[in-house]
């Protein structure tokens, strides 16, 4: 166990060997929690809205595909959302 002193604006350093074994680097995110009477900090991670949805769109099974090529793709979107013939630009 390593000891860490609060500094005068309250903050304090992360050990170097717990920093590697946490694998936490400069900008890093961690939650700050306190329950028990422990701080707890846990490294964390912001990801995109949209990208969190399609993670759990993915997690949920509310998946289609694979196509052998985006035009097979885009016409099974086309076909799930009723806009088949609908779109403005031309087919090749």
């Amino acid at each position: 166990m390593e000891l860490v002193t609060v500094k005068t604006k309250f903050q304090v350093v992360i050990p170097r060997s717990i920093r590697r074994r946490a694998r936490v680097d400069i900008g890093d995110l961690l939650e700050a929690s306190f329950e028990n009477g422990r701080i707890t900090f846990t490294p964390k991670t912001v990801i995109d809205r949209h990208l969190a949805e399609g993670m759990e769109d993915l997690a949920q099974g509310r998946i289609h595909g694979p196509y052998k090529s985006a035009a097979k793709a885009i016409s099974a979107l086309e076909r799930r959302t009723g806009r088949q013939g609908k779109s403005p630009r031309k087919r090749k």
